[in-house]
């Protein structure tokens, strides 16, 4: 994808079929299953793709074990349903970019028989809801079978452990993924723009949107036949642009996460602590050569930019300490993240954004028509997208909806994607098979372009820090190729290494930004 170009073609597109207003996971989704059917999209943000919740998420594909409990103690058929619909896009989300995603093992001790009897019932009942999806068994562990799949579990009255399967995602990258997929099939995508203001006709119909370029402050004016807001924990702002009477919607829930060394976790099984003492579901995964631990739930005053807060450092190291034998402290975490959620509920009803289900709802506002898509999670942002272009056929356009084809569209880097072919470029570029193996999981099949790069200047092969896998390489081809705009973008995002490693990133911003001005196009 090449910035001048998406540009271009907003300058001589008359009128899209639909703009979308939000380059996380939902928007880029909506413009896959649109572009799929045949439609003209435009998808902005007004910074980078995947730059708020999506990329801030727990990266885990999942049903929700703790909404299925909330099902079965409450008898509710909503929280039942919405557990079922995300066990069934977990499949989904790993057939279609199995370079960005895997299986993961997750472990939970437990502490008497009755615990063991209890979570053992209810991962089976997870399982069965999983069907033909499913992605592998659950099981009862004896207490030695615990000790030997995570030997640094603490040992001190463990009984035994039940053993049960999620998924795992690379989020920013399978974001960036589906809005390359869109953009091949004809999408124009651009990030750094900010929707300022609507247009309307006499009826108060939305007609036209004004944007910003934040790079450069140039202002630009576009024509849709339905406008979208996917702006997730912001819905309510564009809500409020389109018509000033809505009422608010929109909840937030503040997400923490510290990432440690994975040193302290040799195996690529994670624990889920199913309970904290505030009622949370905790994990400690393995991810990318680290172990992340998070995360915190908890209701949250909308912000672009949240921190991760010093209280809540202790607090999740506390959990750690209660499950791992060696002790771990604060100076052995290397970098830390924290993002919010988009809950739909009204505020007054509770605060407790713990209780509120995770799903989603397509609001089309009778006067502006603004089709708004609020609430929901990564797991169901297909399903999500297909809701919300199904919506827009029978409700906007009074027809048939075209049929939804996303549930089998394999994704930028996905087709013909072999991880074993980690050993042909490492013996074909000279590059070690850490670093291989690391391009293949990032690049899917567009590895090799990466390496093509240092055909010419091998000296892009050194790695930018000795202690990762990411080679110079990828900067230019992220700039070149991805629309990677600042060194955030960079080193938050397209490389993650910001995630994995906060002082590594920092220290080499300036080398990035000498490339972003030596490379940029």
């Amino acid at each position: 994808m090449n910035r001048k170009e998406q540009l271009r073609k907003i300058s001589i597109t008359e009128q899209f079929d639909l703009c979308i207003i939000g380059g996380g996971a939902t928007g880029a989704g909506i413009a896959l299953d649109a572009s799929l059917r045949g439609l003209k999209v435009l998808l902005i943000d007004k910074y980078d793709f995947a730059g708020q919740t999506t990329s801030k998420s727990t990266k885990l594909i999942h049903g929700g074990v703790r909404y299925l409990e909330q099902a079965v103690k409450k008898l509710d058929w909503e929280q039942y349903k919405m557990v079922q619909k995300s066990l069934h896009e977990r499949d989904t989300l790993i057939k279609n970019a199995p370079h960005l995603t895997r299986p993961l093992a997750l472990l939970t001790p437990c502490y008497t028989w009755i615990e063991g009897i209890y979570l053992t019932i209810g991962l089976k009942l997870y399982e069965w809801i999983a069907g033909n999806h499913g992605i592998g068994a659950s099981k009862w562990l004896s207490r030695k079978e615990a000790l030997k799949t995570i030997p640094e579990l603490k040992k001190e009255n463990l009984t035994s452990a039940v053993l049960y399967y999620d998924g795992q995602l690379d989020d920013a990258r399978y974001c960036l993924a589906i809005l390359q997929k869109a953009e091949t099939l004809g999408a124009t995508i651009l990030n750094y723009a900010e929707a300022i203001r609507f247009e309307k006709d006499n009826l108060g119909k939305l007609t036209e949107l004004h944007f910003k370029d934040t790079l450069n402050g140039e202002t630009f004016t576009v024509q849709s036949k339905v406008f979208i807001n996917a702006t997730g924990p912001f819905a309510d702002h564009v809500r409020k642009m389109a018509n000033p009477k809505l009422k608010p919607r929109m909840k937030v829930s503040r997400g923490a996460h510290i990432v440690l060394p994975a040193s302290l976790m040799k195996n690529e099984t994670a624990i889920l602590v199913p309970k904290t003492d505030d009622g949370r579901v905790l994990f400690i995964i393995p991810w990318q050569d680290h172990l992340l631990v998070g995360t915190t739930d908890e209701e949250d005053k909308l912000s672009e930019n949240p921190d991760l807060e010093q209280y809540e450092i202790p607090y999740l190291l506390s959990y750690v300490n209660r499950y791992l034998e060696k002790e771990v402290s604060p100076s052995e975490i290397t970098s830390g993240f924290a993002g919010q959620r988009p809950l739909l509920g009204k505020a007054e009803k509770s605060s407790d954004t713990k209780s509120l289900v995770r799903d989603h709802e397509v609001e089309i506002d009778k006067n502006s028509q603004l089709v708004s898509i609020m609430g929901g999670k990564w797991t169901t942002y297909r399903l999500m997208a297909k809701d919300t272009i199904d919506q827009i056929y029978e409700h906007l356009w009074q027809q048939e909806p075209v049929t939804c084809t996303s549930d089998h569209q394999l994704l930028h880097g996905a087709e013909d994607y072999r991880f074993e072919d980690w050993e042909k470029l490492s013996a074909q570029y000279q590059v070690s098979p850490a670093i291989a193996q690391h391009l293949m999981k990032k690049y899917g099949v567009f590895a090799e372009k990466v390496l093509k790069l240092t055909d010419n200047q091998p000296e892009l092969k050194a790695l930018i820090h000795p202690n990762h896998p990411f080679i110079k390489a990828e900067i230019v081809y992220v700039i070149q190729e991805e629309m990677a705009m600042t060194s955030k973008d960079i080193l938050d995002r397209r490389l993650g290494l910001a995630l994995r490693d906060a002082k590594v990133a920092k220290d080499s911003e300036e080398m990035v930004e000498s490339y972003l001005v030596q490379f940029s196009r």
